[in-house]
């Protein structure tokens, strides 16, 4: 049988940072020895933002835990789209975007891929910068 693995809430796995945003992963290759998925949370706190992204290996899962925000997407980032607590969000494999914090709160992201291990590619010149 294959071994089952608990991760608890203060053994989480830091991951590299995008902007202000935040990610802790619970499930990944080094901490389970995940082989076709990760999960994570990220926080993003109050009027910040992440950097303006693409996953070249992965399509993405999320689901707004709590906190309200805009997620801007398209192949200019010309897409904004309102996000609060209890919507989804499917990101193909390759499509920019960057998630926004626009609550007096932090928004709380529980983000899924199909991969263990995400490569990220950040596009400095699209999406908002003052945040």
């Amino acid at each position: 049988m294959k071994k089952i693995i608990i991760t608890q809430k203060n053994n989480l796995e830091e991951e590299i940072n995008s902007g202000a945003m935040i990610r802790l992963a619970g499930v990944s290759e080094s901490l389970s020895g995940a082989k076709n998925i990760h999960l994570a949370i990220a926080t993003i706190p109050s009027e910040r933002c992440s950097t303006t992204h693409f996953h070249t290996n992965c399509e993405s899962a999320i689901y707004v835990l709590s906190g309200r925000g805009v997620f801007i997407h398209g192949d200019s980032m010309e897409i904004e789209e309102n996000i609060s607590e209890g919507d989804f969000i499917f990101v193909p494999e390759g499509s920019l975007h960057q998630p926004v914090n626009t609550g007096k709160d932090d928004l709380k992201l529980i983000v899924a891929r199909n991969t263990p291990v995400e490569i990220v590619e950040e596009v400095s010149e699209l999406g908002r910068k003052n945040c």
